[in-house]
């Protein structure tokens, strides 16, 4: 029985879903038949750099990007965008976006 592809991120701890993030993109890595040497220097990293993030060890958001672009994938970052607003919409609100968050204020305290 081939194993589910779901995830239940939320049901993880955060170095759980650093775990399963590296997975996914070793078998990414892996369906383009790239070698982890391949990437590395398609992507301007060391090896091991690769061999790390795969096994789960933390890494940066640089690195992501450039394993990403590397393998063709950026694409995949388009899950960080929360909706998707029509052409009209962006050109009104250009300039418009948040800078930072407000203080919840408590009537209780």
């Amino acid at each position: 029985m081939p194993k589910s592809s779901i995830i239940n991120w939320y049901g993880l701890s955060d170095q759980s879903a650093v775990v399963e993030l590296g997975k996914l993109l070793k078998q990414i890595r892996l369906n383009t038949n790239m070698t982890q040497e391949a990437l590395a220097q398609k992507s301007g990293l060391d090896r091991s750099t690769i061999s790390q993030l795969e096994n789960g060890r933390a890494a940066t958001i640089l690195t992501l990007v450039q394993v990403l672009r590397a393998l063709q994938k950026l694409e995949l970052m388009e899950n960080f965008v929360e909706e998707k607003i029509s052409p009209i919409k962006a050109l009104k609100t250009l300039g418009k976006e948040r800078q930072r968050a407000s203080t919840r204020k408590d009537d209780g305290d």
